[in-house]
């Protein structure tokens, strides 16, 4: 086991960015139990936050300074501790790297101390039904698998706690998160490593636009996020690359050292029947099998837990038949290009019957022309959640035929109302959540609660 203690007791630590979904809240439990001077500071009120410090109300001794930052927290300290989402033009993390003050994220973080072998994964779409197969493939042959990164609920500073030297992660990693592994500096600490680093095993499984408002329209900029995944491997190292990103890394083509696999759907034997559906779902898999393979596992391994995988929350989830009516939670289709996905996936799947889709939301800067020839091409229906998003679309398409709704619950039953038996109803938004929702997963657990009520 790691002497965390050593690592963190009396580090003047700033962790910017506190969040809502539990995985900051775990860090800095973490820091806190482990003796590091903790200061927490967040653009939230200590209201909107009441539940996340009530969480950490044990810990007397963490500082905070909520509802806004201060440029002071960021200088004399050890470590800025880098929250998902926090701008990449903070003048707060500007002034901490004036200060040559050290910067990283919890996954790097975690990566850097444990220096036990990782797969890392990221890509616009597909990288959590990978990661979360993975996961299981690796388990089903005997390893002790730590799952990262990207998971709703799981502190990764927490995961040090648990880590042995048999540990293999599994990290899902978000652009975000991908900066961490190209910072500069970390904890000025014997023992651990400094400079960018990447996973042993980097996988990348599509690139399409995305989160353009935080990146200012900037593609580039996004991908070059996600190319620290790669760009500090070694030759011995891997990486696996869905067909679909391959066009995107070419810039990157000189600087990749690592062994290049290339996977897509066909990298699945064409005899394995898949419980997920669409085409998408086989081409995640695919990536997952030669990650797996590259591994060495063996393949009758990999295809018993590839057979029997069903999807994942929010992402083409079946929540219930009811009155002959399949109803799908696919909240986490956040952008334009997921939605027409699954659409794509339930049409490829169905024999009788419609799609009614609920979609629409908060605007993230993306082209929603694949929106809209999928809503004219798959669904029977479609209702539009009251958004930013949803007035982009409809100020361009103004004669696109759909509704307009605002609520969820007036959403789930009016499609039910339309809905006859052989039909379909997928909440796939292909936008943000922010306005009515806290986040996706509160979109996604208030659609399936709304579900279970119907009659």
């Amino acid at each position: 086991m790691l002497n965390l203690d050593a690592v963190f007791k009396g580090k003047k630590i700033t962790q910017i960015g506190l969040g809502l979904l539990g995985r900051g809240i775990g860090d800095a439990a973490f820091l806190a139990r482990h003796g590091a001077d903790l200061l927490v500071t967040d653009i939230k009120t200590e209201e909107q936050l009441a539940e996340a410090l009530l969480a950490l109300k044990q810990y007397p001794h963490i500082t905070f300074h909520l509802g806004g930052h201060r440029d002071e927290d960021f200088i004399g300290r050890d470590l800025i501790l880098k929250g998902a989402g926090v701008p990449l033009g903070s003048p707060h993390i500007a002034t901490a790297r004036k200060h040559k003050i050290p910067i990283d994220m919890s996954a790097s973080l975690v990566a850097r101390i444990s220096r036990m072998p990782m797969v890392g994964v990221t890509g616009t779409r597909g990288k959590s039904t990978v990661t979360y197969l993975l996961e299981k493939v690796l388990q089903a042959d005997g390893r002790h698998v730590e799952l990262g990164g990207n998971v709703r609920g799981v502190s990764n500073l927490a995961l040090l706690e648990t880590i042995h030297e048999d540990s293999f992660g599994v990290f899902e990693l978000d652009s975000w998160q991908c900066q961490g592994f190209g910072e500069e500096h970390t904890l000025l600490v014997d023992g651990i490593q400094q400079g960018p680093i990447s996973p042993q095993v980097a996988v990348f499984t599509t690139f399409m636009p995305d989160h353009l408002n935080y990146y200012n329209n900037d593609l580039d900029t996004y991908l070059r996020d996600k190319a620290n995944i790669f760009l500090h491997q070694s030759p011995s190292d891997t990486l696996v690359v869905g067909t679909q990103a391959l066009p995107a890394l070419e810039k990157y083509k000189k600087r990749i050292q690592a062994h290049v696999i290339v996977a897509d759907e066909k990298t699945v034997p064409s005899g394995w029947k898949l419980r997920l559906l669409g085409t998408h779902n086989r081409y995640n898999a695919g990536i997952a099998v030669a990650v797996a393979r590259s591994l060495g596992i063996d393949d009758e391994v990999i295809k018993t837990v590839v057979e029997n995988f069903s999807p994942i929350p929010g992402r083409l989830e079946l929540v219930r038949t009811v009155r002959g009516v399949t109803i799908y939670n696919d909240t986490n289709a956040t952008t334009p290009e997921a939605t027409q996905v699954a659409l794509t996936a339930l049409t490829s799947e169905r024999k009788t019957g419609g799609i009614l889709l609920i979609a629409g939301g908060a605007d993230k800067g993306l082209d929603s022309s694949v929106l809209i020839s999928a809503i004219q091409k798959h669904t029977k229906r479609c209702l539009l959640l009251a958004g930013t998003g949803t007035d982009r679309l409809l100020a361009e398409n103004p004669s696109l035929d759909v509704e307009v709704v605002t609520s969820l619950k007036e959403a789930v039953y009016r499609a039910y109302q339309y809905a006859d038996e052989g039909d379909s109803i997928v909440l796939s938004p292909g936008f943000s959540s922010f306005g009515m929702f806290t986040n996706e997963y509160d979109r996604g657990e208030q659609f399936i609660r709304l579900v279970a009520e119907l009659e």
